[in-house]
């Protein structure tokens, strides 16, 4: 498969601060491709090199084939970029705004994408509000619409559901995952863990300018995920001092993380030995919240 995207060996510093160090990754064309990691760890220093705003210190980046310093043009024509900040013209309307952002791309008569473009992003009752009227949420929907209007190849969601209605987030993740069946490679970074384990077929995790963690979802749920038993004791009963040590105490309850379901037997004969009455039991299943703090904590598996 073609690489969309090519991040070879990319440095970045401010002053003392080593934001970037090192970083090399491949993201593949028609990827969903998830960019994770704590505040710090240099994931929108990392987008910020490869939408051209910053230049790397050392190492290469290229966006479909173009390297973003040396044919830094051509990269932006095939990048779009959905920023975390609220940046925006205060002078123009929602469809003025989209329409000039169609002539920076030489694009005109682009009316019926950006009509589209409205409506997907539930847009349409705002296109002639100027932008200083709109709430926090909605201009974050023109930001996303304003990476789209140029039907670039390749979209960057830096942190795009931060702060908005549960609504915008599905409505929004509809609209991205038709575009990524269509063909559009998507990159996304986000706090929502969920987002990203539904979502994203592939996750590169940073730590401190460094990529720890790089594989597809699925193998890092099997490898890193682990489940957990949840139970709740009968009135009156108490957990024994052998498993009170492993047990977490969580709203009444005691939560035991398992290395694997076999290890539940072992633990619930504990308790009958012990007498304990059980009121309810749950059994859950680890997910990528519990992935990117193992990684985080052991400091990462390496890619």
């Amino acid at each position: 498969m073609d690489v969309a995207v090519s991040i070879q060996q990319v440095e970045k510093r401010f002053g003392a601060l080593r934001a970037l160090a090192g970083v090399s990754l491949d993201i593949r064309a028609g990827e969903f491709f998830g960019l994770l990691g704590p505040n710090g760890a240099g994931k929108t220093t990392l987008i910020s090199c490869l939408a051209g705003l910053a230049r790397p210190d050392a190492g290469h980046l290229r966006v479909m084939g173009h390297d973003v310093v040396s044919d830094a043009g051509a990269a932006r024509r095939v990048l779009g970029v959905v920023p975390q900040e609220l940046v925006f013209d205060p002078f123009f309307t929602v469809r003025e705004t989209l329409r000039i952002q169609s002539g920076y791309f030489g694009i005109r008569n682009n009316d019926d994408w950006i009509d589209e473009i409205l409506a997907e992003l539930d847009l349409t009752a705002k296109a002639d509000t100027n932008m200083r009227r709109l709430s926090g949420g909605m201009k974050r929907r023109v930001l996303v619409a304003q990476a789209l209007v140029h039907k670039p190849p390749v979209i960057v969601l830096d942190e795009p559901t931060a702060g908005v209605d549960v609504e915008l987030r599905q409505g929004l993740w509809q609209f991205v995952s038709r575009l990524n069946r269509e063909g559009q490679t998507v990159i996304l970074t986000t706090h929502y863990l969920d987002e990203a384990q539904a979502l994203c077929g592939r996750i590169a995790m940073l730590k401190e300018g460094r990529v720890v963690a790089l594989d597809t979802t699925a193998n890092l749920l099997a490898r890193h995920s682990s489940h957990a038993l949840v139970v709740r004791l009968a009135a009156g009963d108490t957990l024994p001092d052998a498993l009170r040590e492993r047990a977490i105490a969580e709203d009444g309850a005691w939560r035991f993380r398992l290395a694997t379901p076999t290890d539940i037997e072992p633990l619930l004969a504990t308790l009958r030995v012990a007498g304990c009455r059980l009121a309810d039991v749950q059994l859950l299943q680890g997910d990528l919240e519990d992935v990117f703090l193992d990684i985080m904590h052991a400091g990462g598996a390496g890619a």
